[in-house]
């Protein structure tokens, strides 16, 4: 499962072997260089030829704003995606952090196309649906 995450995550960025490799050459938060990073090595790692170390997979996940835990392949549970937009945390899309505004307007998108795809079932009562009974201000 890593190395086709890893490839496309890459892909996803536009990014050859090399410019990649050159990117983790760039990262020293917290003495995570081992050696510099090179885009065979890295190439040799999406193929499952050789596995990264741990602090390689580290600035991989870093570079990619991912969890170690993604990069690995492990499976997340489902999650709401109310939960998702309700929670207190920063959501991005394409480098550019939403606003309130913003994830509002995404979050009527998703639901509104939703709800025209899969309608919401009424439950059949039992009652006759000819006569209908409107509330009265």
């Amino acid at each position: 499962m890593f190395p086709e995450r890893l490839k496309a995550l890459r892909k996803g960025r536009h990014l050859t072997l090399a410019e990649l490799a050159a990117e983790l050459n760039k990262i020293d938060g917290d003495n995570l260089t081992e050696r510099p990073n090179s885009g065979p090595q890295i190439g040799s790692w999406e193929r499952g030829i050789n596995t990264p170390s741990y602090l390689e997979v580290l600035k991989l996940a870093r570079f990619f704003r991912v969890t170690l835990d993604f990069l690995v392949g492990n499976k997340y549970a489902v999650r709401d995606l109310s939960d998702l937009f309700a929670m207190n945390t920063e959501l991005s899309m394409e480098g550019h952090i939403l606003t309130g505004n913003e994830r509002e307007a995404v979050y009527g998108l998703i639901k509104s196309y939703l709800r025209g795809k899969y309608p919401l079932e009424v439950p059949d009562n039992g009652e006759d649906e000819s006569e209908v009974t409107l509330p009265l201000r």
